[in-house]
């Protein structure tokens, strides 16, 4: 595994721990398809919830939420539709 994917992997077990502790459900983590990818889909209460988690080491490439661009944005809404 690359040290990116091993960070990133890192950045998913933190978050997942955090949505459990506030009483979040995680369905799925890191849902594959031809339209893109869902780093964790988890449930609170009724509601779905899809989550792109994005972890960084420094502020060398910008913020994290930098990272989840327009382009970004509609692989993942394609995936979403996908998953539902």
């Amino acid at each position: 595994m690359y040290i990116n994917q091993e960070i990133g992997k890192f950045g998913e077990d933190i978050a997942t721990k955090y949505l459990q502790k506030k009483g979040y459900k995680i369905i799925e983590r890191n849902f594959s398809c031809k339209q893109g990818e869902i780093d964790i889909i988890a449930k609170d209460f009724s509601e779905l919830v899809f989550i792109e988690v994005k972890t960084r080491t420094n502020k060398k490439y910008g913020f994290a939420s930098e990272a989840v661009n327009e382009n970004k944005q509609k692989h993942l809404l394609s995936a979403i539709k996908y998953y539902i």
